[in-house]
Parts: C-alpha cells; sequence; structure tokens
C-alpha cells in the first residue's frame, strides 16, 4: 500500500479570525454611519418640536377680531393720500434717535395747496407694534401753531412700529403713515 500524503493548510491568524465564533456580522446599531444618522433625525425632531412649541406659547396675537373693517380703513387711507395730494400737504417730523422707554417729540405739519396752515377738528397719532398688538396705543397731538401739532411720545419696546396721523376735518379724514425704528436702549 502506498501512503499518500494530504498537504494540510497552514493555518493563518486572519483565516482563522474569520471561521472562528466571532465571525458574526456586525449589527447595523453597531455602524457609526446609522448611529449618526438617527442622531442627526433626533436632533431635527426636537428642533422641530421645539419651534412648533414655541410658536404656540409666544403667540403675538396678530390676527385681529375686525380684519374687515381694518382693511375697510387701510383701503380708505391709501384713497384719502390719493386725495389730499390734491387738496392738502401732510409732514411728520420724526426725531432719527428714537430710544426705547424715553420720550421724544413727533411733529406733525399740514397745510393747504396754497401753503397755508389748516386748522382740523382733531389730529392723533396711532402707533402700531406689527409684532404685538398689545402694545399699540394713541395719543391726541396738540396744536403748538396753526398747521402744526405735536406729540410726547415714548415707545415701550426696541424694533420696528408703524405710526399713522389721522386728521379729521368735518368729514373728511386724512391719514399719513411711517414707519419708525426704535433703538434699545
Amino acid at each position: 500500500m502506498t501512503k499518500t500524503l494530504v498537504q494540510e493548510p497552514l493555518a493563518t491568524p486572519a483565516s482563522a479570525s474569520m471561521s472562528g465564533p466571532s465571525s458574526a456580522p456586525l449589527s447595523a446599531w453597531q455602524s457609526p454611519w446609522v448611529r449618526g444618522w438617527i442622531a442627526l433625525v433626533a436632533v431635527v425632531l426636537a428642533v422641530n418640536i421645539l419651534m412648533v412649541t414655541l410658536a404656540f406659547v409666544t403667540s403675538p396675537g396678530l390676527v385681529v377680531e375686525d380684519y374687515y373693517e381694518r382693511g375697510r380703513a387701510m383701503e380708505e387711507a391709501i384713497r384719502s393720500r390719493a386725495d389730499v395730494a390734491d387738496d392738502r400737504m401732510l409732514a411728520v417730523d420724526i426725531p432719527a434717535d428714537l430710544t426705547a422707554g424715553q420720550g421724544a417729540m413727533l411733529r406733525f405739519f399740514v397745510v393747504d395747496k396754497a401753503g397755508q396752515p389748516v386748522r382740523p377738528d382733531a389730529v392723533t397719532l396711532f402707533a402700531y407694534r406689527p409684532s404685538d398688538a398689545g402694545q399699540d396705543f394713541s395719543l391726541p397731538m396738540i396744536e403748538e401753531a396753526p398747521g402744526r401739532y405735536r406729540a410726547e411720545v415714548s415707545f415701550p419696546l426696541p424694533g420696528l412700529w408703524d405710526s399713522l396721523v389721522e386728521v379729521t376735518e368735518g368729514e373728511a379724514i386724512y391719514r399719513l403713515d411711517e414707519r419708525l425704528h426704535v433703538k434699545a436702549r
């Protein structure tokens, strides 16, 4: 009988580790890429939940009850501005350095087309805060001289404000609006 020699392959450390008991594939949860994507999705969801919560908690209440009447008043203001261009000249003098919590003098001038001062029945200053309707206020303007009116104003908060000066002269109502920027202290 002849003996045949069968040569067995040599075991290398790499092949031993692949065929051993620890050769189970890695779980997807152990991959840093999967963990990274899950963390990213969790952060995005957390930020969205935070933003929605803040939107509900800090609602400025910009929806007004009388939106139709306000829209009509705006349309009327646009028409009166076109009418006043032919009949009256309105101007408002607003200081450039308005600061929240500090008083400032706003002046308003009204003259007819010949340049003569006009004495309307009433002049009122309205201040609207676009981001918070609870801060809106109005003041009657005091006559300094014929056609020249003033109001001492103190804006409670910094930021953008819309001012509207309303002039009532008999049945006619004229309006002049300006956007104001109030600085923080």
